[in-house]
């Protein structure tokens, strides 16, 4: 296998793409927003930066790697003579099911699916094709050219054929590949969303402010990030997504979402991505400004 392609390029379509195309596969990434596109290139290219700067690669190894990506607007030309496909669109499951239905039509029988889905259903996701024994999930961790671990899940018809393959091509982009079974949330999130949500309930509670929840986990427990700054990082509508899931899924109210999280992604404030979410992003990158709201 040389060809792949990546459908959604987004900050974990983006990231995939630049992955295999380091370890010399051809990508095929694909999305309907030509400036998404534009976006993602040019992010993989700064990345690219970021590791010649850090002496990780050499720049013949840039000009290698973005040689290896090729875009797309439409899933019909850019999944043409690829082996693997991987979806990495947004965390919503009808659109998912929608792009699958496509591939289904346009793929050869043959061609491997995989999703980068952080808690739907691989099972659900292969009922709606003809032949699912060839779709299983692919989880990566966020920034993906950096995290080495992915969840491997199969589905409840995912072959052993398909699991061993793709257990084998992940070691070989450098990434650990750990199989799971097919639960929501599989086990990164079942257990870190949870978290997240507690962190939350505790600033919706008024225990105590962002930051001084964000440092006693830091400097208490020797966490990298603070829950609401990692929560910022991930996404809160995407947290929000993989709660909703997970508490679909498991009927069990220690999995509902916090309310300060429901209305804050009902205001747009998503972290990061939109400039303000626990923390202000307006001027700072990092979480070091606490939003007006909180502070």
């Amino acid at each position: 296998m040389k060809n792949i392609a990546v459908i959604g390029a987004g900050t974990m379509g983006n990231g995939i793409a630049h992955t295999f195309a380091q370890a010399g596969f051809k990508v095929q990434l694909i999305d309907v927003n030509e400036t998404a596109l534009t976006s993602a290139m040019a992010t993989i290219s700064k990345n690219l930066d970021r590791l010649i700067a850090k002496e990780k690669i050499a720049a013949s190894d840039k000009v290698k790697t973005l040689a290896n990506i090729s875009t797309f607007t439409t899933i019909a030309e850019g999944v043409q003579n690829t082996s693997l496909v991987i979806e990495a669109a947004t965390e919503n499951v009808d659109l998912k099911l929608q792009i699958f239905k496509q591939l289904d039509k346009t793929c050869s029988e043959d061609t491997i699916l995989a999703t980068n889905t952080s808690s739907i259903s691989i099972t659900q996701i292969a009922a709606k094709i003809s032949n699912p024994e060839r779709v299983i999930g692919m989880h990566f961790m966020n920034p993906v050219p950096l995290m080495k671990l992915v969840e491997i899940i199969a589905g409840y018809s995912t072959s052993k054929t398909v699991i061993d393959f793709i257990v084998n091509l992940t070691e070989k982009i450098r990434k650990t590949p750990v199989i799971v079974n097919d639960y929501p949330g599989f086990v990164a999130n079942r257990i870190l969303m949870p978290m997240l949500n507690e962190a939350i309930e505790t600033l919706f509670s008024g225990v105590a402010g962002v930051k001084e929840i964000d440092t006693v986990m830091k400097l208490g427990m020797g966490h990298p990030m603070g829950p609401l700054e990692l929560a910022d990082f991930i996404g809160l509508d995407v947290c929000l997504s993989i709660l909703e899931v997970m508490y679909d899924g498991f009927k069990n109210p220690k999995y509902a979402p916090n309310p300060l999280l429901v209305n804050m992604v009902r205001a747009g404030k998503y972290g990061v991505k939109t400039g303000e979410g626990f923390y202000d992003y307006s001027t700072e990158r990092k979480a070091v400004i606490v939003a007006a709201q909180f502070s």
